[in-house]
């Protein structure tokens, strides 16, 4: 396997000095080395893929460098835009590296959302016409490495490393995510809106380790009463399937929803917002960080979410920060027309053994 911190320093001695991206969970030792290791001028974890590109082009035209820039193959698909109308030979030769943690690998077992892109993952970054070059466990010479990083260099345009499954080493970080004991978890909160008066209504749950534990809670707590959108992928999306359903649909929806999710996709706060919509409600759980991916931060709890909603039309909002705030904040949700937002803030965590919905997304549908 290959050491973090190695390829790190082999990346700088290729003049790579600047990173940014999103968070993934096949390439979270790489990420967590980047996040100690390198200073915050230096390294971002943005928004969206798109974003990243973006800034990653921004540095590029500031300095002439090449930028190093991450991701999870789901995310190529917010990246294309900005790579082929900006980055491209064609329009403004703007090099750069992607790293591209392979997702649904063919032949490798993997979650349903990832098996589509895994599938079509080389195919779709030859139609892009970006060189690239694959890396496992077994990597042991990074000349080929060094070879695309020049071609990146000399022909002014994007180049791939793409990263199958456990290609890196485990990076002993000196420091981890602050768990923020005093605040509730995810999982209580969770049990605590299953268990409330809301009974009759749809729920759309974000994807990660929300769907997760909201599918096991349901299971075990009303399983008669499931009628739930379980968003598997499409990360930054759910908040707008919850809409669309509202829209066509006479009771409540809720949308449960989570930090990283709300900022990747911030703009369609702004289209809830405005369109007025009685029966949609959002709920968003706030960790402030990836915690699906490795715990990498969000800046989730250095904005105010609740501001921006209220700012983009909602008809209120509210925070809570403590569990003798929840009981209150559910029944005001509950009893009142929106679109409203509630904020509820929580620590990072989760059980070892939680599992994974057994029907697949078409039975879910």
């Amino acid at each position: 396997m290959i050491n973090p911190k190695t390829f790190l320093e082999f990346l700088k001695q290729s003049d790579i000095n600047f990173f940014c991206g999103v968070p993934d969970s096949l390439l979270k030792e790489f990420c967590f080395c980047v996040n100690e290791t390198v200073n915050t001028k230096s390294h971002i974890i943005t928004s969206n893929e798109g974003a990243s590109v973006a800034l990653a082009a921004g540095y590029h035209l500031a300095t002439k460098a090449v930028p190093l820039v991450y991701m999870q193959n789901s995310g190529l698909g917010n990246a294309i835009n900005p790579l082929v109308s900006l980055c491209d030979i064609d329009v403004y030769k703007i090099p750069m590296i992607l790293m591209i943690g392979w997702r649904g690998e063919p032949n490798i077992k993997d979650e349903p959302q990832h098996i589509k892109q895994g599938k079509i993952q080389l195919e779709q970054l030859r139609l892009l016409d970006i060189p690239f070059i694959t890396i496992d466990s077994k990597t042991n010479d990074f000349g080929d490495i060094t070879s695309l990083i020049k071609k990146s260099q000399n022909e002014s345009r994007p180049v791939a490393i793409v990263v199958k499954k456990n290609t890196f080493d485990t990076f002993e970080a000196k420091s981890t995510p602050k768990g923020e004991k005093t605040l509730m978890k995810r999982e209580e909160v969770l049990q605590y809106v299953l268990e409330s008066k809301i009974k009759n209504e749809i729920f759309i749950t974000t994807t990660g380790k929300t769907s997760r534990e909201f599918y096991e809670i349901r299971k075990q707590k009303s399983p008669s009463l499931q009628k739930d959108f379980l968003t598997v992928g499409s990360m930054g999306h759910s908040s707008q399937i919850a809409l669309g359903i509202a829209m066509q649909k006479e009771q409540d929806v809720y949308c449960i929803d989570g930090d990283g999710s709300i900022i990747m996709h911030m703009g369609s706060l702004a289209i809830n917002g405005i369109s007025g919509v009685k029966n949609f409600k959002h709920i968003v759980l706030n960790n402030g960080s990836h915690e699906s991916v490795g715990g990498q931060p969000t800046v989730g709890k250095e904005i105010d979410l609740a501001l921006i909603a209220k700012s983009c039309g909602y008809v209120s909002t509210r925070k809570v920060t403590k569990l003798e705030e929840l009981g209150s904040s559910i029944e005001w949700i509950h009893k009142n027309e929106g679109p409203l937002f509630l904020e509820i803030f929580i620590q990072n965590g989760s059980r070892s053994d939680l599992g994974r919905p057994k029907e697949s997304p078409v039975e879910n549908k």
